[in-house]
């Protein structure tokens, strides 16, 4: 495994001053050749993330600890692969619940949460939401495209809203981490990706030169990720990549990782202003319904994202789908 020792770090707070270009510099490589960068002062309170980290520590303590137990019982039980020594190729050792922020809310649905839980939920999703659309026009920036084209791009033809939800998951400690995955490797499908996580139990990592490098943890950090819809817009500009989580044999990691994702109905395709003629004449990244892609996506997340975009370029016959955004 690579040292994390070059991981990009990113301090925000360096935009506002003499520092901003060296900043941007920064972000365009994090973005082109890691796929994944770290923020540090990115305006959330290290107050409402240290609730958010306590609520959902004690949440998961008080209500999803014994149903993981029972699963991990059932899991590592006499005649199972894993108790008999042999890898589970289609197992993660997580639990997780999701919370969907955009188009319409659902978090009053959720049961077991109790009212500050929600609460907090509810007021740092609207700061990550803020963040993210933050990040999205500096992207813009780099990449040369107006202010606010990709976050016109993700609302759509209908101009509503993107779609955004949070994943809560928690990594408890696993006896058998080299027969198990936390999370198999994958590509994530939607846009970028916002995830708070555990400053002190590690285990993400991403694939990078064929070598696969550790996520540091950092406290108060926003570790920031690209998905496959931005490496269509960006024309492979931009790429998303792959990453997974590594079982440990102690501690309980926590997760909480935001996606800010086109709206179902988005029709995406590659910035006509990123894509070059020769490009264009052979063929770049495909267009396609945002939802159509993530129902490919759901039989085969755990999969290379190369042959779910040439799926798309083969079905590719009417060039009318690239809706001109305004």
């Amino acid at each position: 495994m690579a040292p994390a020792l070059s991981f990009p770090i990113i301090d925000m707070g360096l935009l506002a001053g003499e520092e901003r270009p060296a900043a941007m510099e920064l972000l365009q490589d994090a973005c082109e050749n890691w796929g994944f960068f770290e923020i540090l002062n990115h305006g959330i309170s290290t107050e409402l993330m240290d609730e958010v980290e306590k609520l959902t520590k004690e949440h998961y303590k008080r209500v999803r600890e014994q149903r993981f137990l029972e699963f991990a019982s059932k899991t590592l039980g006499d005649g199972r692969d894993i108790a008999q020594g042999v890898k589970a190729e289609n197992l993660d050792w997580e639990s997780t619940f999701f919370v969907r922020h955009l188009p319409e809310p659902n978090i009053a649905e959720i049961p077991d949460l109790d009212d500050e839980y929600r609460r907090v939920m509810k007021r740092f999703a609207g700061e990550l939401e803020a963040l993210a659309e933050r990040l999205l026009d500096l992207l813009c920036e780099n990449l040369g495209l107006d202010r606010g084209y990709l976050a016109r791009a993700f609302r759509g033809p209908s101009k509503g809203a993107p779609t955004f939800g949070t994943k809560v998951s928690s990594y408890p400690p696993c006896p058998r981490p080299d027969l198990v995955s936390g999370l198999r490797a994958h590509t994530d499908a939607g846009g970028i990706i916002l995830l708070f996580q555990d400053d002190r139990v590690g285990g993400l990592q991403l694939l990078k030169d064929g070598e696969w490098v550790d996520v540091p943890p950092m406290r108060h950090a926003v570790v920031v990720n690209l998905g496959d819809q931005l490496e269509v817009i960006t024309n492979g500009r931009y790429k998303s990549v792959m990453h997974r989580v590594v079982a440990q044999p102690s501690g309980n990691r926590m997760s909480i990782a935001s996606f800010y994702n086109p709206g179902s109905d988005a029709v995406i395709f590659p910035a006509p202003a990123l894509v070059k003629a020769e490009e264009a004449a052979a063929g770049a990244y495909p267009s396609f319904v945002f939802e159509d892609y993530m129902k490919l996506y759901v039989r085969h997340k755990f999969e290379a994202k190369e042959p779910r975009f040439e799926a798309f370029k083969s079905m590719e016959t009417d060039s009318s789908n690239r809706i001109a955004i305004a």
